[in-house]
């Protein structure tokens, strides 16, 4: 039977942990590199740690970086996870490098006078609503989740602020999205019981936010 979901391989870790967290939900989850594979997935998972700069060549160098603008064109469901949520973006200051330019924006680094916060952030956060999603409707109100990023999101229109989190005297957009990709910045396979509830959902969402 053909895989639900299609995880995308561009050497960018932990595609098992989220893998064993599809399994765990009951999806039928798929890692692939190849770039016709995630073309024509029927929902895709875009994950991924480390920098962006070297996602960035990898998914050139593989022909993905294509590949995922034209399944997000295709309207099907697509969830971006931390390192897959920055890349989603027109441009990250981590190496200045352009990136795929599917949801309107920018990443920058956080940068704290105080040393009481130190970068990048690790450990469990508070969640926000910014705005309504059927992928959040069953999230509590300060649920928290699992970060690890030294960089955070900043959406060009409020409307893609999907929710936000406090670090610091910073508040970012924790989760973002457009049309048919809703993205995290927080590790949903590291997340607990919220975590697996959010992907469970994506597993049954059409890509409509209304």
């Amino acid at each position: 039977m053909r895989p639900s979901v299609i995880i995308v391989d561009y050497e960018a870790g932990n595609l098992r942990s989220v893998q064993r967290a599809c399994e765990t939900v009951g999806l039928s989850a798929e890692i692939s590199a190849d770039p016709e594979v995630v073309r024509h997935a029927d929902r895709l998972i875009f994950p991924g740690v480390g920098t962006a700069e070297t996602a960035m060549g990898t998914l050139a160098r593989l022909g993905l970086d294509e590949a995922l603008v034209s399944f997000f064109q295709s309207g099907r469901p697509l969830l971006g996870i931390c390192l897959g949520l920055q890349v989603l973006l027109d441009y990250t200051e981590e190496g200045g490098r352009d990136c795929l330019g599917i949801i309107p924006g920018q990443c920058k680094r956080f940068q704290f006078v105080e040393s009481d916060y130190k970068v990048p952030q690790i450990g469990w956060n508070e969640v926000s609503k910014a705005s309504e999603h059927p992928l959040m409707a069953g999230v509590p109100e300060g649920a928290e989740f699992y970060f690890v990023h030294a960089y955070y999101a900043i959406p060009d229109q409020r409307s893609h602020v999907l929710a936000e989190t406090t670090f610091g005297d910073k508040t970012f957009a924790s989760v973002i999205g457009r049309d048919n990709v809703f993205a995290t910045q927080f590790h949903l396979e590291k997340s607990g019981r919220f975590g697996l509830e959010l992907l469970a959902a994506f597993g049954k969402w059409d890509g409509a936010v209304c």
